[in-house]
């Protein structure tokens, strides 16, 4: 465009000279071929405009464009926003192998000795979008598909509404991703007492100091059908303040489920530690006249550097017709500590996975952290022989990089009142099982 606009600028230059030169002598001819000249370099004018006016709007539209393209980012894996949107893909990898040992010899116990398995094999996506709402999907492939979390959230200002399957708002424990805990199982009373994520609808806010979250929920997606109008109410509050650089957190869950129509019987049993063996050697059996479930849980943990503690406990009380209302109890205390320098993180009432400070793909050693935990879950009361499990744990974590994980667990579990809970089981026994895991989460 240069080139053209000097060609421009040269030819006007002649064509004004030349009437200036012969102005006496310019014949009509010579005036006519001038205004043809004068002519033409005003039809290049006019081109030459538009093409700059085309020009103009042509880097206005890539700068709109630029302003307007995705961002793309990466957080474990790739996320996508772009005009009040945004998607994120997640998923986790769990496969676990373990031990069982040191069965009495009369029992039969199928999952004794070597068992393994897929533990989770989740996939799903999370995002924004305007207004303040925001959506999660995920489902669990590893033994078919089964609908973990289906979600849509709406926030503003302090609260936050969810509605679909989610967790109801169980304990720390519960709640704790399976991405982020101690153990490759966690605490009994978690599985003995039901906990899983439910359909319903649910609030958070913050009241001073405290957060408090509220509920009502129905069943498992998977448990739904026209018979079942099982209503489950739920609230959990926690404070979460920092005291000499310390981060605390205490608080307390109630749980109300109406059996209604949908069940008049219920069950409380536990694995030993490590889910690929499906042996209960604590085991209430089917509780009849059953009408409703009322739980309560208290909790409190720290962090304290590369230190942290965790303590629950959780009561299970059942109304019966007609007989007597059973109480089952169950608790877990654990201590951790990083044998590098990290430490275990926290948000929003749950512990979140470690910041890895020396990851090997930096040439580092990635995260080392040990962890002991003392176990117990009675299912006794009002004529009910379940049993009594007290269990002691230890792990050893290696975490190389943020989403990559190795754990390697031992239990020794002690069994009493437990008497022909299995067939032929003795009242007293112990069983030893290890248990290692591979993990990969985003």
């Amino acid at each position: 465009m240069k080139f053209r606009t000097i060609t421009l600028a040269t030819s006007i230059a002649l064509g004004l000279m030349a009437p200036t030169v012969a102005a006496n002598s310019l014949s009509q001819q010579q005036a006519n071929e001038l205004l043809e000249r004068l002519k033409k370099l005003e039809q290049e004018v006019t081109t030459l405009r538009g093409q700059l006016a085309e020009a103009e709007e042509s880097d206005t539209t890539k700068v709109e464009k630029a302003n307007n393209a995705p961002d793309f980012n990466w957080k474990g894996a790739p996320e996508i926003k772009g005009d009040g949107w945004s998607v994120k893909a997640r998923g986790r990898a769990l496969y676990d192998v373990a031990h069982l040992s040191s069965v009495p010899e009369n029992l039969n116990v199928p999952g004794e000795g070597f068992s393994s398995e897929a533990r989770r094999i989740r996939l799903g996506i999370q995002g924004s979008m305007p207004g303040g709402f925001g959506y999660k999907v995920e489902a669990d492939m590893a033994g078919g598909i089964e609908l973990t979390d289906a979600i849509l959230t709406y926030k503003t200002g302090d609260w936050k509404f969810a509605f679909g399957q989610h967790n109801n708002f169980q304990s720390l424990e519960e709640l704790t991703s399976s991405n982020d805990s101690s153990f490759i199982e966690r605490a009994a009373f978690t599985d003995a007492f039901g906990f899983e994520r439910k359909v319903g609808m649910s609030a958070e806010t913050k009241l001073g100091a405290a957060t408090v979250q509220a509920g009502l929920f129905t069943d498992n997606i998977d448990d739904l059908d026209d018979g079942n109008n099982a209503l489950n109410t739920d609230i959990r509050a926690f404070i979460s303040p920092k005291i000499d650089g310390m981060q605390m957190h205490f608080g307390g869950s109630l749980h109300v489920r109406d059996l209604k129509d949908s069940t008049d019987n219920v069950r409380y049993r536990a694995r030993p530690f490590v889910h690929s063996i499906d042996t209960r050697f604590i085991n209430t059996g089917r509780i009849q006249g059953a009408e409703k479930e009322t739980s309560y849980g208290l909790e409190a943990a720290v962090i304290a550097g590369r230190f942290h503690a965790q303590a629950e406990i959780h009561t299970m009380n059942v109304d019966r017709t007609a007989l007597d209302d059973p109480s089952f109890f169950g608790g877990a205390i654990e201590a951790g500590y990083f044998l590098t320098n990290d430490t275990r993180q926290y948000k929003g009432g749950v512990f979140k996975g470690v910041k890895v400070s020396n990851p090997v793909g930096a040439g580092g050693k990635g995260a080392w952290q040990i962890n002991v935990r003392y176990d117990t879950l009675d299912l006794e009361d009002a004529g009910i022989n379940g049993g009594v499990q007290d269990a002691f744990h230890a792990s050893l974590i290696w975490t190389p990089i943020n989403n990559v994980r190795f754990l390697l667990n031992y239990g020794h579990l002690l069994y009493s009142n437990a008497f022909d809970i299995v067939e032929g089981a003795p009242n007293d026994y112990s069983v030893n099982v290890w248990g290692a895991r591979a993990q990969v989460g985003f």
